[in-house]
């Protein structure tokens, strides 16, 4: 594993809450702010395919399936 290197975020009081309700459901707070990072991150990276955050993953065929975003504007 490459070495981390220590740096310090300061967070709002509305991501302080958020951090303690998923530390609460057993996310690390390091992990959660490196997934972040990436996704924001991933178009710097060079020489190599973004990283992947394996933040969400579905088995559901219609996930993103357009025709359904305006589906209630069918009259």
């Amino acid at each position: 594993m490459a070495s981390l290197i220590s740096t310090t975020v300061r967070l709002g009081e509305e991501d302080v809450r958020a951090l303690k309700k998923a530390r609460s459901d057993g996310h690390s707070a390091a992990e959660l702010i490196r997934k972040g990072l990436r996704v924001v991150a991933s178009r710097y990276y060079t020489g190599r395919r973004p990283p992947s955050t394996r933040l969400f993953e579905s088995t559901d065929n219609k996930l993103g399936d357009e025709s359904l975003l305006f589906k209630d504007m069918e009259d």
